[in-house]
């Protein structure tokens, strides 16, 4: 009697209590789900034992693990876009302020010696400021004919207010005037000195924040990836078929967690190498800001270097002035003369108007706290792409499960498999997932070339070259150039005399000294052109 008891019990059908309650928690109905285990001949991803699954129920479960697979991918892809972005806001937030501090510094210097004189050449120093804030921004403007264009319209306004008042000067030889600013340097050797060091700043950190930005394009459009079929079927039997098996609370092998990951991320695994090369270089530029002289020390002297040009042409206004008519022709007299305006008779007083900088100790603590916190946050990130499988299994899916007393996708055993390695190409024998190398993802195929291109963006940044413009002379057509129009182009108005500085010198910003902007912010532009791409391309 006893034997037939236990042949009773055995051949008694368990309950499926345990599994209509998750099926009911998931927000399923409980319709069709039995009451007792079943034959599982009819099932198409799960092992076929006795089970309490349907088809209907492997179906929905298998749809839900495809959606919260995918909701876990976004979910580490926002976390790590939110990273990125706070970067970028952080740098952004602290050159934009930088820009306005010092274009602050030179509107209070120069209207407070100068008045009236300096609000009525303002238009020169604002446009240049404001083709500067446009660069940043990612508009397609050219810094060398922005410097460039910038001291011939200053060269023509000074030309005019300084010349002898017996002379009338047309807009053609105003236009020969400033075409002398290469061969006679009337401004010394300070438009030579600080284009490449403006160059560099502003290309530097254009770069680095398109860099930031585009790497957050590239984790949002990767991260929305769906998942294959085959890896649907891999997660379904990953994730709920314990369930069906009636060891719900049986977690996932660690190794078979992780197999099914390497295979259903194999071609986001594919990123890293190019993932990385970009956070290289990305680090690099960082590392660059401080170089001698850092780029806050560049912008913030800006109208530092501006004053000391305007001082050597006043002090070299006769000199200049003879070679111009040598070179241009001597203008014709003017119908009547007069001894000269106020404003062409005013000249500031060197010694009661130098002004004496005196860098604090402390300065450059914001900029190395600023590198030092991107860098950090860079670094954390570097290995994203191979680190993701890993970290789905540990902290949402298998929790660490090792040993015999997990679920290897049959049943509650040791997994023997050896771990696939990263990337599609490691997968060709991965046991648990289904996948063609020879087919790779486009749309992730896509964003390696924008991780290659923005990376190829940044080391030219590291040698102060924009690829946008590095070619641009070739273009006779001046597209792109960033050439005025309009009343861009207006060179005309009176004199401009700046407060005298001693030697040439940079300017340290002050420290924890807050100026708001006026300026609109909008995004820097992520768009690379197809010319740019063509010529990469090319050049590989």
């Amino acid at each position: 009697r006893g034997f037939v008891g236990l042949l009773l019990i055995a051949s008694t059908p368990r309950s499926c209590l345990d599994v209509r309650q998750f099926y009911s928690g998931k927000g399923f109905t409980l319709n069709g789900v039995p009451q007792t285990e079943i034959s599982g001949e009819h099932l198409r991803i799960c092992p076929q034992g006795y089970t309490c699954c349907t088809s209907a129920m492997e179906e929905t479960l298998s749809n839900l693990s495809r959606r919260e697979f995918e909701g876990l991918v976004r979910e580490a892809g926002r976390s790590l876009q939110a990273s990125l972005n706070t970067q970028y806001r952080s740098f952004d937030t602290y050159f934009t302020d930088l820009l306005n501090r010092s274009e602050r510094s030179l509107q209070e210097s120069f209207l407070a010696t100068l008045g009236s004189l300096y609000s009525k050449n303002a238009p020169v120093f604002q446009d240049l400021y404001a083709d500067l804030r446009r660069y940043y921004r990612g508009s397609a403007v050219n810094l060398e004919e922005t410097l460039n264009d910038f001291w011939a319209r200053l060269l023509e306004r000074l030309f005019k207010a300084s010349s002898l008042p017996q002379y009338t000067l047309t807009d053609d030889y105003l236009e020969c005037v400033a075409k002398q600013t290469e061969t006679l340097r009337p401004f010394g050797d300070v438009p030579r000195d600080l284009k490449p060091k403006v160059t560099r700043a502003f290309v530097a950190a254009r770069s680095f924040v398109q860099g930031l930005t585009v790497s957050g394009e590239v984790v949002r459009k990767v991260s929305q990836v769906p998942l294959s079929p085959e890896c649907t079927r891999a997660m379904m039997k990953l994730v709920y078929c314990p369930h069906c098996r009636g060891l719900a609370s049986v977690k996932p092998c660690a190794n078979y967690c992780r197999n099914v990951m390497k295979g259903c991320l194999a071609n986001q695994a594919d990123l890293d190498t190019e993932w990385q090369n970009l956070v290289d270089t990305m680090l690099q530029v960082a590392s660059s800001f401080s170089s001698d002289p850092s780029v806050d020390v560049v912008i913030y002297s800006l109208h530092i270097r501006i004053s000391e040009a305007i001082l050597y042409m006043q002090e070299n206004t006769e000199v200049f002035t003879g070679k111009v008519f040598q070179a241009c022709g001597t203008p014709r007299m003017a119908d009547t003369q007069s001894s000269g305006s106020e404003e062409r008779k005013k000249r500031v007083n060197p010694a009661s108007t130098a002004m004496e900088y005196k860098p604090s100790p402390t300065t450059g603590v914001p900029l190395e706290m600023q590198i030092s916190d991107v860098s950090s946050k860079l670094r954390e990130m570097q290995q994203y792409w191979v680190q993701l499988p890993a970290a789905l299994c540990n902290s949402k899916v298998a929790a660490g499960a090792a040993g015999d007393k997990c679920w290897n996708g049959m049943t509650k055993a040791r997994y023997l498999p050896e771990v696939m390695g990263d990337g599609l190409a490691s997968q060709i024998n991965n046991p648990e997932v289904e996948i063609d190398i020879t087919k790779p993802d486009m749309t992730i195929r896509q964003q390696i070339m924008q991780l290659k291109i923005m990376t190829n963006r940044l080391r030219n940044a590291l040698n102060g070259n924009d690829v946008d413009f590095q070619d641009a002379s070739d273009d006779v057509s001046g597209s792109g150039s960033g050439m005025c129009t309009g009343e861009s182009c207006a060179r005309s108005g009176p004199r401009v005399i700046v407060p005298k500085t001693d030697s040439t010198r940079y300017y340290n910003p002050p420290e924890n000294k807050k100026v708001k902007g006026t300026g609109t912010q909008t995004h820097p532009s992520i768009l690379l052109p197809l010319l740019s791409l063509a010529t990469l391309l090319l050049r590989r």
